[in-house]
């Protein structure tokens, strides 16, 4: 690793329109997923338990989804059009190019001020995901052996979140072993050319890993600090949440807010959530206590 390793903060990475300065605040993803088969159930593809197919135009789903999340308070819009979760039904790459990129190009339309991020492991839909007006390449497999995101990364100087997963949970010693995965994930990517500046880090959680890895995660997240990367936090709804609390999808909301405000404490400087408005509250809170962003002007009286 570079001398960079050592800095308090990594150095700013511009997404597309804005500037991300690391450190100063904990920024936030929102979660567009174009599935008909998202675990957390908010795919603008799909249907409620019991119901019919949604109908309507998904781009004009998506446009007012993005409206809201940024007026919430949203950095980054993350749009994916595969699921990722357990079993998922596998998407061709023209299908899924089929459904994000129009989505893309109609976000880009009307929020032309706000970041795009494509959730993909296709490098043929990462590629026309940029041409439609991604700025930043996320890759749930970047500790695999296809460089391809990375080379695609490097080739039109985007940002890449390099994201922790393996096949199966089997691990002799977890956090050493992700640590060094992602590692050599980076290393990777500057080799092909991915500038020091535009990659950041996600330990997977809830990605090839057991409820008790992911507990650990969250537990030891300061310790990728040591990879000297902008951490990037995605725990919303998932099925650890679930687990410990034995709550389904729909009523995990306070776990993970729990999560964001314990991943802010420990380091986190980007979360990715599906319930924007929330999380950004628990953010700006979890902010003034840990990166003390909150002056309150002098005032008579004090305060109780």
């Amino acid at each position: 690793m570079t001398d960079a390793v050592r800095a308090s903060h990594p150095g700013p990475t511009r997404i597309g329109p804005a500037t991300f300065c690391w450190g100063e605040r904990t920024f936030v993803m929102g979660i567009l997923n174009v599935t008909p088969d998202s675990f957390s159930g908010d795919g603008l593809l799909e249907a409620a338990p019991g119901t019919t197919p949604r109908r309507g135009d998904p781009v004009e789903a998506a446009v007012a989804a993005g409206r809201r999340m940024v007026d919430e308070g949203a950095d980054i819009l993350d749009i994916g059009g595969e699921s990722t979760r357990p079993g998922h039904a596998p998407v061709a790459a023209d299908e899924e190019r089929r459904r994000v990129v129009p989505i893309i190009a109609a976000l880009r339309a009307a929020l032309p001020d706000v970041p795009l991020s494509i959730d993909t492991t296709k490098a043929a839909v990462a590629e026309s995901a940029l041409a439609a007006g991604a700025d930043l390449v996320n890759d749930v497999w970047g500790v695999g052996d296809d460089p391809a995101l990375a080379r695609l990364a490097a080739d039109h100087g985007v940002p890449l979140v390099v994201m922790h997963n393996r096949a199966e949970p089997r691990y002799t010693t977890f956090l050493p072993e992700v640590i060094a995965d992602l590692e050599r994930a980076i290393e990777r990517a500057l080799q092909l050319g991915v500038r020091w500046d535009d990659i950041v880090v996600d330990p997977g959680f809830g990605f090839g890993k057991t409820p008790e890895h992911n507990l650990i995660l969250v537990r030891e997240l300061a310790a990728l600090g040591m990879l000297g990367r902008p951490i990037l936090l995605g725990t919303s709804r998932k099925s650890t949440l679930g687990r410990v609390l034995d709550l389904p999808v729909g009523e995990r909301l306070e776990a993970t807010l729990a999560t964001t405000a314990l991943g802010i404490a420990a380091g986190a400087d980007v979360i990715r959530v599906h319930d924007v408005r929330a999380n950004v509250r628990a953010a700006r809170m979890s902010d003034a206590i840990v990166r003390a962003t909150w002056h309150e002007a002098a005032t008579e009286g004090g305060s109780t």
